[in-house]
């Protein structure tokens, strides 16, 4: 009699901690270029998609993005939870000197050089690791092979992908996670941004491009309901940076005024930051004639602020130039087309990658499911945070990063979770509860 109880009260313990290392699914929404305050309580009341969300689940303050406040530095801050200057990929355009190869945001053959990605591990990468399975859409990175490994699945990249294609993909990503074919999906939508940029943060068209979102929720919402996924789904939702004006035909800073290009070995992207190699010998030169500009902040590598968590980059150049807020640099207005919208108004109207303590550079952060508080509010948080945030729920180890447990903790139901957890198998559990079994018979 004793033996038997001895053995029922095993049996108990050892489900329970099978019950205890069961982790839900998790389904990742990245929006690029939301701005916190674009769903905030005034807008959300025109959002019911967003608002379902924020009354079942989390939302933080805000969230703000890593330096530079650019898309591929955070796309891997959020995936990583590290510093740029830590999983290396500081910009969406870079130069590899030793090399000579280029990053180009994406849409040349050599951005997807292990050059770039190998820096760090994401998130998708682990996951495949420990057999789980990862199906992504639309989410830039995921055509390349990192340390080795790609994704179970991914819908590659490319520019603009339309509104029935985001759809598609998120009730693709849904029935693969509902039937067991996947354990996490993520989509990736970039029209906020795209609109953000061309019409400004506040124009009807990026409005339109939110709402395409909020549809898609609403819908989302409804078919986790109808199929009884609220209790082993997670959904999360976050942005990579914000948006702020620009009127570039007032606020524009020519290069050409200041420095003679053929002193320039390599110059890189446009905008909020500029990286620059000047040629041989002539760094302090190209240093002391941009001191002159008025509404920027020129740094040698080693006198960028520690703040920025950027200057130890493999890829930062000798000099970077920061804009200030709604000033856009460019080596000449020559160089920038008017954007053909038929009113002669400028290229762009929106723009980020400044410093990412700005305001309009944050980003928004919401989630719902089994593992999180409902219609809670939070404290802001910062880019590096999420990546602790999505390990937790799903049950995977985070490897060591950047992020604050004390920042996200309180967003979870059982905060006890917030701990390092151990990945064992439930198969061998149950082979253990089997031979247990035999044993005792």
């Amino acid at each position: 009699m004793e033996q038997h109880r001895t053995f029922c009260i095993l049996i108990i313990t050892l489900s329970l901690a099978a019950s205890s290392l069961a982790h839900h699914k998790l389904l990742v929404f990245l929006l690029d270029g939301l701005r916190f305050d674009y769903v905030d309580d005034k807008e959300l009341a025109a959002l019911p998609g967003f608002k379902q969300i924020v009354d079942s689940g989390v939302k933080v303050d805000y969230m703000t993005p890593d330096f530079p406040s650019l898309s591929y530095p955070n796309y891997y801050s959020l995936m990583t939870g590290r510093h740029c200057e830590v999983h290396q990929i500081t910009g969406n355009f870079m130069w590899d000197q030793k090399s000579n190869k280029s990053f180009d945001i994406g849409v040349n053959v050599d951005s997807r050089l292990p050059l770039w990605w190998d820096g760090s591990e994401p998130l998708w990468v682990t996951m495949e690791k420990a057999r789980k399975k990862v199906f992504m859409y639309y989410w830039p990175g995921c055509e390349v092979e990192i340390l080795g490994v790609k994704p179970s699945y991914c819908r590659e990249y490319y520019d603009n992908p339309s509104d029935v294609n985001f759809m598609k993909a998120v009730s693709d990503a849904l029935q693969f996670l509902r039937n067991g074919e996947t354990d996490m999906a993520a989509v990736y939508y970039e029209r906020i941004d795209v609109e953000g940029h061309h019409y400004g943060p506040w124009s009807e068209e990026r409005r339109n491009a939110t709402r395409v979102v909020d549809h898609v929720l609403l819908t989302l919402n409804q078919e986790v309901k109808k199929t009884d996924l609220q209790s082993d789904l997670n959904v999360i939702l976050f942005s990579d940076h914000g948006m702020t004006d620009i009127y570039w035909m007032d606020k524009v800073i020519e290069l050409v005024t200041y420095i003679d290009l053929n002193d320039i070995t390599q110059l890189k992207d446009r905008g909020a930051v500029v990286s620059v190699w000047p040629a041989e010998g002539k760094e302090d030169k190209i240093y002391n004639q941009l001191q002159s500009i008025e509404h920027a902040n020129v740094y040698k590598k080693e006198d960028i602020p520690d703040r920025f968590h950027y200057k130890k980059g493999k890829f930062v150049s000798p000099l970077t130039i920061v804009a200030e807020e709604g000033w856009f640099i460019t080596v000449s207005k020559d160089r920038l087309p008017f954007w053909k919208n038929g009113t002669s108004q400028a290229w762009q109207h929106g723009w980020h990658g400044y410093d990412n303590e700005f305001i309009d550079m944050r980003g928004f952060f919401m989630a719902y499911g089994p593992d999180f508080k409902v219609n809670y509010k939070s404290g802001p948080i910062r880019a590096v945070d999420v990546y602790n945030i999505m390990c937790t729920v799903l049950g995977i180890e985070p490897l060591s990063n950047n992020g604050s447990w004390s920042r996200i903790k309180d967003i979870l139901i059982n905060q006890a979770t917030m701990v390092r957890p151990v990945q064992v198998e439930h198969g061998l559990l149950l082979m253990f509860l089997l031979l247990l079994l035999s044993l005792w018979a």
